[in-house]
């Protein structure tokens, strides 16, 4: 038996264009979402001027939908947490673009800053919270779109699986 592989590709194999994946208008993958994500974070003049700053409640914008899915510009000042929730049938990826984020599970606590991303699942339990002195901003992608955000209590969220 040759230890050669019997397949040699000659040439430039994007020079084939019925091999290539036709770019798709939108993502589908939690990769691809992951990357819509830091593509927008990314493009900078587009979201920053958006942003806006509440004491008395996190702020929200909704930047962008597609088939299936929404894209949330959110901000945080000092001390502003989400409480303990889960994002329903939800899965979600949070980027940090500006400022440090504080996520709680029940796994542990971890500090997040910008270009920092977490991929979640449904029924994925966290607190997010900005513990820092400076203002923060962060990026979240939801597939299917947000509709509804349940929350629970610290018991809940802190207590570890068996096993």
């Amino acid at each position: 038996m040759n230890s050669d592989s019997d397949l040699q590709i000659a040439g430039d194999i994007l020079e084939v264009p019925h091999l290539l994946q036709p770019p798709r208008e939108h993502p589908a993958t939690v990769a691809e979402f992951a990357g819509l994500a830091r593509s927008i974070a990314a493009d900078r003049p587009h979201w920053e001027p958006l942003v806006r700053y509440d004491a008395v409640s996190r702020w929200y914008h909704r930047l962008r939908t597609g088939p299936g899915y929404e894209v949330w510009l959110l901000s945080w000042v000092p001390g502003q947490g989400s409480g303990r929730h889960d994002h329903g049938p939800s899965s979600g990826v949070l980027t940090v673009l500006d400022g440090t984020l504080t996520e709680r599970t029940a796994r542990g606590t971890r500090a997040w800053g910008p270009g920092s991303q977490r991929v979640f699942a449904p029924g994925y339990v966290h607190e997010v919270v900005n513990e820092t002195l400076e203002p923060a901003v962060s990026l979240h992608v939801y597939y299917p779109g947000l509709t509804e955000m349940p929350m629970h209590t610290a018991a809940r969220c802190t207590a570890v699986p068996a096993g």
